[in-house]
């Protein structure tokens, strides 16, 4: 055949289109994809952290909770749970009480008669001792404790993990996922809370 006579030919030829049609589109495709899936797995993740966090929580809400041991077993089980999920997430838990859902909620300074009016706990103005530290403390609360009966407690959970399909990367996503969860339960009315102790500030 002249050339003259192929060139004629390969406007109407169409073998190919389909191979190169998919060249283009399967990259787009499969990022999508993978993106999709991972943003799924995320939230899966996430439910699963939140559940497990609550069922923690509620476990340590007991008397027995009170104990280390107890709370280091119900540590365990959390991070036993997520693992199945992520096999190789770092997983950090932590917990702070406070004497009500009011402190818990604006975790402020511990109440103080400001009688001189200068707004600092001094010249020996009595303040309620929330964390019993024995002294005056900006933040009531009592940090990796469990407190008493019927003190809240919020937990704190943060997971970190690889993703799902590190090729994500190539868009500008990081390496890894952190999903985070919190939960605030009071402790059982086991026995009576504890009372509130008055110092005053050197």
């Amino acid at each position: 055949m002249h050339a003259a006579s192929r060139l004629r030919v390969c406007p109407n030829d169409q073998s190919g289109i389909s191979i190169t049609e998919f060249g283009l589109i399967a990259p787009v495709f499969m990022m999508l994809m993978m993106g999709v899936l991972d943003l799924g797995h995320t939230l899966y993740m996430q439910s699963v952290v939140q559940g497990a966090l609550q069922k923690a929580a509620r476990d340590a809400s007991l008397e027995s909770g009170t104990q280390d041991s107890v709370f280091q077993t119900t540590k365990t089980a959390f991070t036993a749970q997520v693992q199945r999920l992520a096999n190789n997430a770092t997983v950090a838990v932590n917990r702070t009480s406070f004497r009500d859902y009011v402190k818990a909620a604006t975790p402020a300074r511990e109440p103080y008669t400001d009688t001189n009016g200068n707004s600092t706990c001094d010249a020996g103005e009595p303040y309620e001792d929330n964390n019993g530290s024995g002294s005056w403390d900006v933040d009531n609360g009592v940090a990796n404790s469990q407190g008493g009966a019927k003190d809240t407690v919020i937990y704190s959970a943060s997971v970190t993990y690889p993703r799902l399909f590190p090729y994500v990367r190539v868009v500008g996503l990081p390496g890894t996922v952190t999903v985070n969860a919190s939960a605030a339960l009071v402790n059982q009315p086991y026995g009576d809370q504890a009372a509130v102790t008055v110092r005053n500030c050197t």
